[in-house]
């Protein structure tokens, strides 16, 4: 029987990614009583990572955004692995901590991580709104675009 997170996920047309593994010496999750902290999640697609600076011109703001949509899939991804499986236990979105690789005059991380954070309202409704930081980065791992860590409150 499929859950109600679940259902909202089908009814957004969204199939999430399998829960990345890490890529050097962490964990992707620490449950820590009610509260689950995600690792960040890169920038990753099925072509793979999605690499590059922000307003440098080869890295437009709107594929920043779906670049952050992607690591909130993969948050979210975790989160169910955490849940074991079952994302109803999600009662809330705390924290998104956003950081954008873009050159040192980009100002719009804002914007960028709304990628995430719209998705995170999306699929949890009031439960997805959440306390946030959008930082700009000189680079991140990897060279990808975008990544997003996340601390949720589940049952």
């Amino acid at each position: 029987m499929t859950g109600t997170i679940d259902a909202r996920l089908a009814e957004l047309e969204i199939t999430l990614p399998d829960a990345p593994t890490p890529a050097a010496n962490y964990v992707p999750y620490v449950v820590a009583g009610e509260l689950v902290f995600v690792s960040g999640q890169i920038s990753m697609d099925g072509n793979g990572l999605r690499t590059g600076k922000v307003g440098d011109g080869g890295v437009s703001i709107e594929e920043a955004q779906e670049s952050a949509r992607l690591c909130g899939l993969a948050l979210i991804a975790q989160l169910k692995a955490a849940c074991g499986g079952d994302l109803d236990r999600v009662r809330q979105v705390v924290k998104l901590t956003g950081f954008v690789n873009g050159t040192p005059e980009f100002a719009d991380q804002p914007k960028v991580v709304n990628g995430c954070s719209d998705l995170m309202v999306a699929v949890f409704g009031d439960a997805g709104r959440h306390a946030r930081a959008a930082v700009g980065a000189g680079s991140l791992p990897l060279g990808v675009q975008v990544e997003i860590e996340g601390v949720f409150r589940i049952s």
